[in-house]
């Protein structure tokens, strides 16, 4: 069922359930001791995998000094899909539990320091069995810029592992640490480089690297995507190694951070282009009054078709036109900027779709189109184009 009714909310700082993710979990018998070991493919029927154990609350439980306004619209305005592929996501649904995988959770990859106050922000690991180096995929969660839980959507990111890639979920600074998107591109290009220093210790191939974002995710990956060779954002360790990706994989995120709510209700507009908004705090930091339909200059700065030029990765943008989080045209947007500057950008409206994961808003079954074989399959084809598998 599609969410109809508008509902404001304060994104709090702590314990806010991420945005726009699927939270559905392979059954692929893989160990998160922290230590490596191995899955068994035994331990899951082929199948629908099952369903993560986890929160429905709505993220947020007022009163956070530094929270961040959303909103759920009320309306739609149609996507133009003239330029994209359209997928029908009807079919089965993505299968575990066919690869042996193993897993290390809570790899500190990075303790970087914001406002005085250091953070280790941890990863995530799952990587096949068996003998030769993997590719490399580093998912970024989303969350609203407020949450960044790297446990989330364990079923999608287990598919792809056993499609033959290493699949790092990371944590990243967000408003919750006084974070700036500045802060969260460092890190995405942080875990990069340590993955990369420490590719012969996990079984990774740190020539072939991709990031995958959903959400805020998006919009990271979409940065770090758009900003190889650009050594502004290279902050921290590992400074030798290269914090480049040679593909992206963008689903519902932002890009030109000021029209987040060009196609939603006046209501709507009214709350995401406010001070203070997740959007705002952002860019701007938390507590701050500028807005970015206010600075454009400052919006310019953060919007990643900015820095995009022959040095970009390829992209795959998927979008819902049935978004009621994130304009639908953020990802037309991105994707016409990427061709104009020559790269090789293919955008997927995704019928029916929602903004991922519902269910804290009364929606459990919002998710489902974005981990059909079809979507998962157009991600993992355009992955095998790009980095091999």
């Amino acid at each position: 069922m599609a969410i109809r009714s508008r509902l404001a909310l304060t994104v709090a700082t702590s314990g806010a359930l991420a945005l726009g993710l699927v939270l559905t979990a392979c059954s692929s018998g893989a160990s998160s001791t922290g230590s490596s070991s191995a899955s068994s493919a035994a331990s899951s029927a082929l199948g629908d995998c099952p369903k993560e154990s986890t929160s429905t609350a709505a993220p947020g439980g007022g009163g956070a000094s530094n929270g961040a306004a959303f909103s759920v619209s009320k309306t739609v305005k149609p996507t133009d899909t003239s330029t994209s592929t359209v997928i029908d996501p009807t079919g089965p649904q993505i299968q575990c539990g066919q690869a042996d995988l193993s897993s290390r959770k809570d790899i500190v990859y990075s303790s970087p320091t914001t406002g005085g106050k250091k953070t280790d922000l941890k990863l995530d690991l799952q990587v096949p069995n068996g003998s030769g180096a993997k590719p490399l995929v580093v998912y970024i969660t989303g969350g609203g810029f407020v949450a960044d839980d790297k446990a989330a959507n364990l079923a999608q990111r287990t598919y792809v592992a056993e499609q033959g890639y290493a699949v790092a979920s990371i944590e990243y600074r967000t408003i919750s640490n006084g974070a700036t998107y500045k802060n969260g591109v460092a890190d995405v290009k942080s875990a990069i480089r340590y993955l990369r220093a420490h590719a012969g210790q996990y079984g990774i191939d740190g020539t072939k690297v991709a990031v995958w974002g959903q959400s805020a995710g998006a919009y990271l990956a979409a940065m770090a995507g758009t900003t190889n060779g650009d050594k502004q954002f290279d902050i921290g360790d590992n400074l030798d190694r290269s914090s480049d990706v040679q593909a992206v994989v963008y689903e519902f995120g932002a890009g030109d951070l000021s029209k987040v709510a060009d196609d939603f209700d006046a209501a709507t507009q009214k709350t995401y282009n406010a001070p203070g908004s997740f959007i705002n705090a952002y860019v701007f930091g938390p507590g701050s009054k500028k807005t970015v339909t206010g600075d454009a200059a400052a919006n310019a700065a953060a919007n990643p078709a900015t820095y995009a030029n022959s040095r970009t990765a390829p992209f795959i943008l998927l979008q819902g036109d049935n978004d009621h989080v994130m304009s639908p045209s953020q990802s037309l947007i991105l994707a016409d900027a990427l061709k104009a500057k020559d790269v090789d950008a293919t955008r997927y409206v995704v019928k029916g779709a929602d903004h991922g994961d519902m269910s804290f808003l009364g929606d459990p079954e919002a998710g489902i189109p974005w981990s059909t074989q079809k979507v998962m399959g157009t991600i993992t084809n355009f992955l095998g184009e790009r980095i091999g598998g």
